[in-house]
């Protein structure tokens, strides 16, 4: 199983407050409708259109103020990725994607080096939708 972690973002809010908005993906809602095709969410679960593909996404873990881990749900490729919260004080948190994948030889070499920029993307979205 191949790792890949983003950049680390600093948000200078508490990690509490972060941590309400990325625990839920109906919290996602305003920020992603319209931008996403097909965007549906409950606060465990949600879907969207990427590249004519159906996407579904679900919470399994939540560890409040700390780390929310997010699975693949009917998707072709198992994998897992944390959103991981790092209280540094009061006003600043440390922000950090880890994805977990498998991925076979050839597929790393063609998709890991985008996976690797897609997180530091995705980071770099979340942390300028906190500020």
């Amino acid at each position: 199983m191949q790792e890949y972690i983003s950049k680390q973002v600093q948000i200078m809010r508490p990690a509490e407050q972060i941590y309400q908005v990325i625990s839920r993906f109906d919290n996602l809602t305003p920020a992603l409708q319209g931008r996403v095709e097909d965007w549906q969410a409950t606060e465990d679960s949600c879907s969207f259109k990427a590249k004519g593909f159906t996407v579904g996404l679900k919470m399994v873990e939540r560890v409040e103020p700390k780390h929310v881990k997010i699975t693949g749900d009917g998707v072709p490729i198992d994998f897992a990725f944390w959103v991981q919260l790092h209280k540094v004080d009061e006003t600043d948190t440390r922000l950090r994607l880890v994805l977990h994948t498998e991925l076979n030889m050839m597929m790393k070499m063609m998709i890991g080096s985008k996976l690797q920029q897609a997180l530091d993307q995705v980071v770099d979205g979340i942390a300028g939708a906190m500020r």
